[in-house]
Formats: structure tokens, C-alpha cells, sequence
């Protein structure tokens, strides 16, 4: 047995029946890292050995001594880095914030340590978690686990790459226009975006603070729901958060899709959908017509306007919120003679990537006098009409499912120098982020070149346990096995 080869479920059941311990785990986990990072490059930092090992026996004890041993005791996660950590330098992708070490934790990392998980390091992203295939990363890009010459999706390549090949267990990301959806689904792993407001943000580096939102990416559905209910509920920190307690997802589990009803909107099965991935995912739904749901046409008629809609929105938040890095407070500080705003030219410019320079420039033009009104103004107004198309599916279907993302994993450098095309990763992951609704990404299939084919369930606000319920049906009726490459 390869303990770095075990999913969540497996490994709680071999931890609970004392088949090994956390430290054995955790050492397993450390060795795969070694072994494979050099190839992936996953993480951009890895505490130290002697660190995590320390805290894998922790758990253990716990365990033995009849302590607080719950679900995560003893699992290692990967940290996406723009998730702030107490004492482990943070930087979100990014030279402008190279070197820095948060003096606290994320309320989402605090919630972790305080369930015994074994926290592994941190993942790479695209800066700031601006992109598509985690290459805008300052640092350099994270391949695909399961073809080295392919990206592993973004902005929260990282996470996913690590639970892909055996580096963690679980692990977190953000999503705010599909960056946790959309990795994992060509990572052929399971992610999860929740509800805008189920999970703080509080230590969440902020891109676009009403789309942003924490997730959990895992190799099987019990393992998204395990990590999703040991992060989410309210905050006094986060005014943002909903005050409504946390469900018992795992319940759902077991419940089967008999009876559910699914939507399949024509608007994301048309043009520019590869034709493997398309055939993928309406297998995925006969087969759960079979375990009993019923399936329906709905119609989402504004998906069109998603993508330019999201961006106008998500950069003009970017432009307000990485105002802040500007070389004075903390982060990196540009050496150079003249004044002040000759050291906001220099730090801000040789600090940020093209990417978020890209979408600074934007955002900041979007609500520049004379146009707020023509462009971010009327952005909002279709996010109204984007919203309320799926308040009107949901009166009528349980469920959406839709492919994540119209092709699977493209080729390093195939799209860097194209925004357009790479922006078009995410033409069926942006509508959860502006409408505030729940969705994640299961893996349903492999293209005849064996890349993974993800699967989107999209679910309203706060439905999160149907969405589960369905993707576990779907898990235990296809059967996949689950993909660990070897290098």
C-alpha cells in the first residue's frame, strides 16, 4: 500500500483502524513531494520536514489519547498561497509581495490547525490568482501531473496538481471565476466552489472581493465535503460570511440521485465545446438518469455576456484592492531616487506581472470618469440578468450540470500570449462567481489522449448538500479509478 496513492476516505478509514499513523502518512506525503516536485512544481514552499512531522504526531496523539480527533486529524493539506498563514511566507504568486510573512492566519487555515490537520505547505498560482493555466506565476509555472507538458488549469493550478500526483491529500484554493472548478477538472480531481458567503475570507489575499471565495479541491467527493465543512460557517471577521450553520454534508452522501431533477442548459452544450468533452459529460448525465435523476432543459439565455461581464467586474475590483501595494507598508519596495510617486512607478511596475498589470489597467479604465457608466455600471446591471437566470432554473431543476471547461488541459505557452483564448477557459465557471451560487468540478471521463474531462453540478445558494449528493451518486456509479501518474 502507497499511502501517497490514498484518497480522503481511504486514508480516514486507515487512520480510524490504526493501519498506520498520521506521522507515516505525512512522511509518505513528504518523500512523494521530493520524489515528484522537481517535475510538477506544485508548491512553491514546503515546511519543514521536522515541522510537519511534528504536527502529523500531534494528530496522532490526539487520536490515542481519546482527544479532539476529528474527520481532518491527521490529513495533510496544501495551502494555495494567496491564503495567509501565520509565520510561513505568503506571497500570492507574486514579487511585490516576495519575502512576506503574515503575522496571522487565514480564519480558513485557523479552522484547519484547530481540526489536527497536518498543513504541508504552499501551492503555486497565477498572481494574484489572475489566469487560466497558473503560468502568470513570478515564480514559474506548475505542469500537469498527468502530461508534463500540459498546464493543470488555474488560477489554482498548484492545489490541484498536488492532490493530482499524490502531494497532499487535500487541499485549498480560491475561486473567483472557476480558478478552483476548472484545475481540477483538468487535473482530474474534485473542486469545489461554494456559496459567496459559506466560507471566510478573512486572510483571503483579496482579487475581486464579491466574486472571491475559498474552496476545497480532494481526489473524491467525501473529501471536498470533509474539508468544506471543517472551513465554512460564520465570522465575526468577515462581515461578508452568512449566518447560517454549517449542514452535515457527508449526510448527503449516502442519499442517492433518485429523484433529482437536472437542467441541461443548450447555451453551454453549442459552439466552441470539444466534441469529446461534450460527449463526457452528457454520458455523465445519462448515467445518472439511470440511478434514478431526471434530467430537463433549462435555459441560462445571458451565458454569453458572462466572460466580458466578469472581467469588467473582476478587474475593476482588482484595481481598487491591489491599490495597497505600493512599497510603503509591507512587500517589496523598489529602489529609486525621486519621490513618492516616482516609488509607486517603480515598485508597482517592477513587481507586478503582465497579467495584473493587464487587469489593473482595465479595471481602472472601467471606472475612470466618463465610463464607469458604460462599462462597470452596465456590467452589474448583467450580472443582474445572469443572476436571475439561474434563480428562474432553479425554480424548475435541482441541479445544473454543464462541462467546466470546453476542452481539456491545452499545452504550456499555447494561450499565454493569447488573453482572449485563455480567458475563454473559464466560459462556463464565471456564472456561479457573479451570481453567488454553489458549483464544483468531478472528473467524468478521459479524452483518447488520457486527459481528465471534468464535470460542473452548479446548485443555488446554499444548496451545497444536493450538489454533493449528486456528485457522490455520480462517483460511486461511474466507478473511475483514481488516476495517480508516475513520472
Amino acid at each position: 500500500m502507497r499511502l501517497h496513492e490514498l484518497t480522503y476516505t481511504e486514508v480516514r478509514k486507515g487512520l480510524s483502524a490504526r493501519e498506520f499513523s498520521a506521522r507515516e502518512l505525512a512522511a509518505a506525503v513528504l518523500d512523494r513531494i521530493e520524489s515528484v516536485e522537481p517535475s510538477v512544481r506544485a508548491y512553491l514552499r514546503v515546511r519543514g520536514r521536522d515541522e510537519v512531522l511534528a504536527d502529523a504526531a500531534s494528530a496522532d496523539r490526539a487520536r490515542d489519547t481519546g482527544g479532539a480527533a476529528g474527520p481532518l486529524a491527521g490529513v495533510p493539506v496544501a495551502i494555495k498561497d494567496n491564503i495567509v498563514t501565520r509565520g510561513l511566507v505568503t506571497t500570492a504568486g507574486s514579487r511585490i509581495l516576495e519575502g512576506f510573512v503574515p503575522p496571522y492566519d487565514a480564519t480558513a487555515v485557523e479552522r484547519l490547525r484547530g481540526a489536527h490537520a497536518v498543513i504541508v505547505g504552499k501551492t503555486n498560482l497565477d498572481e494574484f490568482a489572475m489566469g487560466s493555466s497558473s503560468e502568470n506565476s513570478a515564480f514559474g509555472p506548475t505542469r500537469n501531473p498527468h502530461d508534463l507538458s500540459r498546464v493543470p488549469g488555474g488560477s489554482s493550478g498548484g492545489s490541484a496538481a498536488a492532490v493530482a500526483a499524490g502531494e497532499a491529500v487535500l487541499s485549498l484554493g480560491s475561486d473567483t471565476g472557476g480558478s478552483v472548478r476548472q484545475p481540477a477538472g483538468f487535473c482530474g480531481v474534485v473542486g469545489v466552489k461554494p456559496t459567496y458567503g459559506r466560507v471566510s475570507r478573512y486572510g483571503l489575499i483579496a482579487f475581486a472581493s464579491s466574486l472571491d471565495q475559498i474552496g476545497p479541491i480532494a481526489a473524491d467527493v467525501e473529501g471536498a465535503a470533509a474539508l468544506l465543512s471543517a472551513v465554512a460557517g460564520p465570522d465575526p471577521r468577515d462581515s461578508t460570511t452568512a449566518a447560517l450553520a454549517v449542514p452535515d454534508f457527508a449526510s448527503a452522501l449516502d442519499e442517492g440521485a433518485r429523484g433529482v431533477t437536472i437542467g441541461l442548459p443548450a447555451e453551454c452544450f453549442g459552439a466552441g465545446l470539444d466534441a469529446e468533452v461534450g460527449e463526457a459529460v452528457l454520458s455523465a448525465v445519462d448515467l445518472l438518469k439511470r440511478e434514478g435523476a431526471l434530467v430537463r432543459s433549462v435555459s441560462l439565455p445571458h451565458t454569453g455576456h458572462g466572460i466580458a461581464t466578469y472581467y469588467l467586474v473582476a478587474d475593476a475590483e482588482a484595481s481598487s484592492n491591489l491599490a495597497r501595494y505600493d512599497g510603503m507598508k509591507y512587500g517589496r519596495r523598489a529602489p529609486v531616487e525621486g519621490d513618492l510617486v516616482d516609488s509607486y512607478s517603480a515598485t508597482r511596475s517592477g513587481g507586478f506581472g503582465s497579467e495584473v498589470r493587464r487587469r489593473i489597467m482595465l479595471g481602472t479604465f472601467a471606472l475612470s470618469a466618463g465610463y464607469r457608466d458604460e462599462y462597470y455600471v452596465r456590467a452589474q446591471r448583467v450580472r443582474t440578468l445572469i443572476a436571475r437566470d439561474y434563480a428562474r432554473a432553479f425554480g424548475e431543476v435541482d441541479a445544473i450540470v454543464t462541462p467546466t471547461s470546453p476542452t481539456t488541459a491545452f499545452r504550456l505557452g499555447e494561450r499565454i500570449d493569447d488573453p482572449l483564448a485563455m480567458y475563454l477557459s473559464d466560459v462556463y465557471t464565471t456564472q456561479a462567481n457573479l451570481a453567488g451560487v454553489a458549483a464544483m468540478s468531478l472528473p467524468c471521463g478521459l479524452s483518447a489522449q488520457g486527459l481528465p474531462i471534468g464535470l460542473q453540478i452548479t446548485v443555488d445558494a446554499f444548496r451545497e448538500r444536493d450538489m454533493f449528493r449528486i456528485a457522490r451518486a455520480f462517483e460511486r456509479a461511474v466507478g473511475l479509478p483514481r488516476l495517480i501518474p508516475e513520472f
